[in-house]
C-alpha cells in the first residue's frame, strides 16, 4: 500500500511540475511588459526598470522560469547578492534558513505565488485566503444538494422504472448535463432573484458576507448561497440520479434481492436495508470526482451571482491582467484538485488490492 501511495504522489508531483510549467509560458509569452502592467499609464522608464529588476522581468524567460520554480518550491535558494532577484528581502517573507553555501542561502519556506498587480502589492497567497473559502463553502452546498436530490431522484425514477415518473426525471437529468452552468446561473437568478424576488426573497446577486446599512461591520447572508449553490450542483445532480437508478436496477436483479423479495418484504424496505448501499458505490465515485472540478467549475456561476469566492476573483484578474493571481489561483485548484484524487484513489487502492496490482 505504501508503494503505491508513493507512486501517485510521484504522478501528482510530475502533474504539478507540468501545470506549472503550462502556466508560466502560456503567460509569459503573452504581448504586454508585466512592469508596465503593475505600474499603470503613468509610469516612468525609471520607475519600470525598479520594478523590471525586483520582480525579475530583466531576465531571460528561462532565467524567470526558474526563479518562479524556486519561488514555488518549499526547499528553496536565494542568493545575497543585491543585484540578483530574491523576494526574501523585498517583502520580508517568512522562511527558516538551513544553511549558507558561499553567496547561496538554502531556505525552507511556504510556497511563494507572488504579488498582486493590481492590488497595490497584495500577496496572492492572502488574495487566495480570503476568497478560497467562500469557494469551498459554496462546493460543498452544491455536492450535498446533488447528493441528497440525486439519490432521492434516481431511487423515485428505479422504483417507477418506464413509467412517466421514471421518464421525467431521466428528461430532467439530460437536460441538467447538456444546459452550461452559466446558462443556468442567468435563468435562476433573473427567475427566483427578479421575477420572482417579492416571493421568494432571494437575490439576483450577493455573496456570504454583507456589509450592514452602516458600514460597521460584516454578517452572514446564508440565502445569498441558495441560488448559487443549486446551479452549481444541476449537473452532479443529474449525473448521480442517472448512476443510482441504473446502479440500482442492476443491483435488484440481483440473487439476493430475488430471495428477499421471495419472502415477501415490500419493495422500500428491500431498497432501504439491501440494495442502497451497494448502489451507492458508483455514485460515491462520482461524487469524489466532481467535487475537485466543482472548484473550477464555479467561476461562471460565482461572477454572475456576485459570490466573492475564488472563481470571481478569477474572472476579475483576467479583467484587469492581474496575471500573479490567475497563475497563483490556477495552480491551487490544479493542486486541490491532485491532493482530492490521490485521497480517491488511496481509498480505493485500501477497499481493493486488486487495483494497486
Amino acid at each position: 500500500m505504501l508503494g503505491y501511495l508513493l507512486q501517485k504522489i510521484a504522478y501528482a508531483i510530475l502533474t504539478l511540475f507540468g501545470v506549472i510549467t503550462v502556466i508560466f509560458l502560456l503567460f509569459n509569452i503573452l504581448p504586454g511588459d508585466p512592469a508596465r502592467m503593475m505600474l499603470g499609464q503613468n509610469e516612468t522608464a525609471e520607475q519600470v526598470a525598479i520594478v523590471k529588476k525586483k520582480y525579475g522581468f530583466d531576465k531571460s524567460v528561462g532565467q524567470q522560469y526558474l526563479y518562479y520554480l524556486n519561488d514555488l518550491s518549499p526547499l528553496s535558494f536565494h542568493s545575497n547578492d543585491p543585484e540578483d532577484y530574491t523576494y526574501l528581502t523585498e517583502t520580508k517573507y517568512t522562511a527558516s534558513k538551513l544553511f549558507v553555501v558561499g553567496n547561496t542561502e538554502v531556505v525552507i519556506k511556504f510556497p511563494y505565488l507572488r504579488e498582486s498587480f493590481q492590488k497595490n502589492g497584495k500577496k496572492v497567497s492572502v488574495v487566495i485566503a480570503e476568497t478560497l473559502p467562500n469557494t469551498f463553502i459554496l462546493a460543498v452546498s452544491a455536492i450535498f444538494i446533488a447528493m441528497v436530490l440525486g439519490v432521492l431522484l434516481g431511487i423515485v425514477s428505479a422504483m417507477f422504472k418506464d413509467g412517466w415518473t421514471d421518464k421525467s426525471i431521466q428528461l430532467f437529468s439530460t437536460l441538467g448535463m447538456s444546459v452550461p452552468s452559466f446558462f443556468s446561473a442567468i435563468i435562476f437568478a433573473w427567475l427566483f432573484g427578479f421575477v420572482l424576488h417579492k416571493y421568494t426573497g432571494l437575490n439576483m446577486t450577493g455573496s456570504l458576507y454583507e456589509v450592514d446599512d452602516f458600514g460597521e461591520g460584516k454578517y452572514i447572508q446564508w440565502k445569498n448561497l441558495i441560488l448559487p449553490a443549486i446551479v452549481l450542483g444541476i449537473r452532479p445532480l443529474a449525473v448521480v440520479s442517472q448512476l443510482m437508478r441504473n446502479s440500482l436496477l442492476e443491483v435488484m436483479n440481483t440473487d439476493y434481492i430475488r430471495t428477499a423479495k421471495a419472502k415477501g418484504l415490500a419493495l422500500f424496505a428491500i431498497i432501504r436495508k439491501h440494495a442502497l448501499k451497494n448502489a451507492l458505490n458508483p455514485v460515491v465515485t462520482a461524487i469524489s470526482g466532481w467535487f475537485a472540478s466543482m472548484l473550477a467549475g464555479a467561476v461562471f456561476v460565482e461572477y454572475i451571482f456576485g459570490w466573492n469566492g475564488l472563481g470571481k476573483e478569477i474572472v476579475d484578474a483576467l479583467n484587469t491582467l492581474d496575471l500573479p493571481v490567475i497563475m497563483g489561483a490556477v495552480i491551487i485548484i490544479a493542486t486541490l484538485f491532485i491532493i482530492i484524487n490521490i485521497f480517491v484513489d488511496s481509498i480505493y487502492g485500501w477497499l481493493d488490492p486488486k487495483i494497486r496490482s
